[in-house]
């Protein structure tokens, strides 16, 4: 806190500690992520996941089923890193480059650098370029969290998947510093505090957080401060473990409603993966859909219920698109089953067929003579007629995930006319 700013009223820490709960939580979710990931290889090291994701991945909320994903971690306070983005040709293909607040801050790959190969070199927001040849990319942190999805037709595709991964090249400094203790976001509140201001000192904030900055400065939160857990009142430290509880609260009742739905597509924000100054969608985000490409990258609709009746796969539903009305995409689309956590988050559904999702590129999928195209959804079989286009469900709640990659502009404002599902009594 700045020595010539008075120190607030200790009822006024509540307020002050639900903001800086609700800033620093996508930084601290995305470092327990990345520590997660560290268990299975180091930094500066590209992680391929070689098959699709299916119902035993639960790292991640809502991973898909259409393509293979390829990560890595950078900390550019080492040194720049120079990337080689494969040429994939037809394939799509993007590579999301995250900061440490979560967002996009740049996607090469089909839409945006085309179908030829590229290198690139991405350096942190302090560094020079001198000397650094070709394309170079800032990041707005030195943390960085890269995510490659690979486009697969089925399995027997994936050995060109594997070739595309295989051609994504990463040239860094060396990185072996030493791991300190996993926070996670139920940390309690010293915990948590201290962990978000090392994460905010490493990955210093844009200025257009300047404002929330200097109301959460009295917790010795910031760039430049040093927090000091021990610097509190009792009455003081009773009003930060009270207000982050209550923020902590607010967005499980978010993700838990998200969980029920009921109200038929939830289109997404206009600021997704680019959030601007929207702390609390970035927050929102960081806890059930970590990792959401921007809009123009692909388009995604969330649905768990219609008309005020909830999803459940004990009864048969209908998803039917017209003739000529498939979702506007210049890439494709694909229709997502999951099944809701209390915590708000979303897995896919083990089931008989090893189906998790259904789009425009399903082997066998069938349209019906005019044209149209019916996709059934439930968790008993729907018979031989319609197990060429069911999605199983969990005998309970699920929830749907439709996306469309490489939107056309319809889709991107919502002005595309989507079909929702309906109950079949038959």
């Amino acid at each position: 806190m700045n020595r010539h700013t008075a120190r607030p009223a200790a009822a006024d820490f509540h307020a002050i500690a639900q903001e800086a709960y609700m800033y620093a939580l996508p930084l601290v979710v995305l470092e327990t992520f990345r520590r997660r990931r560290m268990a299975s290889g180091g930094m500066h090291r590209l992680h391929h996941a070689r098959r699709l994701l299916h119902y035993r991945d639960r790292q991640i909320t809502t991973p898909n089923n259409d393509t293979l994903y390829t990560d890595f971690w950078l900390d550019l306070r080492k040194g720049p890193a120079r990337l080689r983005i494969p040429g994939t040709g037809e394939r799509y293909f993007s590579l999301m480059l995250m900061d440490y607040y979560t967002n996009n801050f740049a996607v090469p790959g089909t839409r945006t650098t085309g179908p030829d190969p590229v290198e690139v070199t991405l350096i942190g927001p302090d560094d020079s370029t001198e000397g650094l040849a070709g394309t170079v990319i800032r990041s707005p942190t030195p943390m960085v969290f890269a995510l490659a999805r690979i486009l697969v037709d089925g399995p027997e595709d994936l050995p060109g998947a594997h070739a595309v991964q295989d051609a994504i090249g990463l040239e860094a400094p060396p990185h072996d510093d030493p791991e300190g203790p996993l926070v996670m976001r139920d940390a309690p509140w010293r915990d948590f505090l201290a962990e978000a201001n090392r994460l905010i000192r490493i990955n210093p904030p844009p200025a257009t957080d300047l404002a929330l900055l200097r109301r959460i400065a009295p917790l010795g939160i910031g760039p430049d401060q040093l927090f000091d857990a021990d610097g509190f009142t009792p009455d003081e430290v009773e009003a930060i473990e009270a207000g982050m509880q209550a923020m902590a609260q607010r967005l499980a009742r978010i993700q838990t409603s998200m969980a029920k739905g009921g109200a038929g597509w939830v289109w997404p924000r206009h600021n997704l993966g680019i959030y601007g100054q929207d702390y609390f969608l970035r927050a929102v985000v960081a806890v059930g859909g970590l990792g959401a490409l921007p809009l123009e990258e692909a388009t995604y609709l969330r649905s768990g219920g219609v008309r005020g009746e909830l999803f459940d796969g004990r009864r048969l539903w209908r998803l039917h698109f017209p003739a000529g009305g498939d979702l506007p995409v210049n890439g494709f689309w694909s229709l997502s089953m999951y099944e809701p956590t209390p915590g708000g988050e979303f897995f896919f559904v083990r089931n008989e067929i090893d189906r998790y999702a259904i789009g425009d590129r399903t082997p066998g999928l069938r349209h019906n003579p005019d044209g149209s195209l019916d996709i059934w959804m439930s968790a008993e079989n729907p018979g031989r007629e319609r197990e060429s286009n069911w999605l199983p469900a969990p005998p309970g709640p699920f929830h749907l995930f439709l996306r469309g990659y490489l939107p056309r502009q319809e889709l991107i404002s919502g002005r595309a006319a989507v079909p929702e599902p309906e109950p079949v009594n038959d």
